[in-house]
């Protein structure tokens, strides 16, 4: 088995969903980064259910000419105001084995200042 970054990730990935587990009142809030977008969602492990979701590539986000990591921030501020609407305040962080740093630290770092504790 070759050992590569995706290798690396999937890892970190299945220990993390071990320990973290999504309820209808706290949520996951699983994170996807790709090379040049950022996805987020929120996910009630216990009803299989996706509460919300929100990308970089939404056309308000695209609209604002930034740079990636501050699209990030405004893709977490865009998830804590859908989880606001939907009721939500408290979130479970899925950083989905990426490291915490850069543009997951910047979405989570929104999603805290749109009003989401974690």
């Amino acid at each position: 088995m070759a050992f590569s970054k995706e290798n690396r990730r999937e890892k970190i990935k299945l220990k993390l969903r071990k320990k973290i587990k999504g309820t209808a009142q706290a949520p996951r809030l699983n994170v996807f980064r790709s090379n040049s977008e950022i996805y987020a969602q929120l996910v009630d492990d216990k009803g299989g259910k996706t509460i919300a979701a929100v990308g970089s590539v939404d056309k308000t986000i695209q609209a604002s000419k930034v740079n990636k990591t501050e699209k990030a921030k405004l893709v977490g501020k865009m998830i804590a105001e859908k989880a606001v609407a939907n009721g939500i305040t408290e979130v479970v962080f899925d950083r989905n084995g990426f490291l915490y740093h850069g543009r997951i630290k910047s979405l989570a770092e929104g999603a805290r200042e749109g009003g989401l504790k974690f």
